[in-house]
């Protein structure tokens, strides 16, 4: 019996998000398309101040983002 994989680096917050905010990481990811043309702590601070997100969890959401659009 093998133990599933667990999610390294900012997808190992998905979870979290998911249950604290109560929207899946989707929502967020399509939210951070009206942020084209921001930088990365500008976002982080949108998500912050717009959707009252904790700090950790906007730049793990963020940094997942970007390093997709790559």
């Amino acid at each position: 019996m093998t133990t599933p994989e667990k999610p390294k680096g900012p997808a190992s917050y998905f979870p979290s998000i998911e249950k604290k905010y109560g929207q899946p990481i989707a929502h967020w990811l399509d939210l951070l398309q009206s942020c084209e043309g921001m930088k990365h702590m500008e976002m982080v601070a949108w998500l912050k101040t717009e959707h009252g997100m904790g700090h950790g969890h906007a730049n793990a959401i963020v940094a997942y983002w970007m390093a997709a659009k790559q």
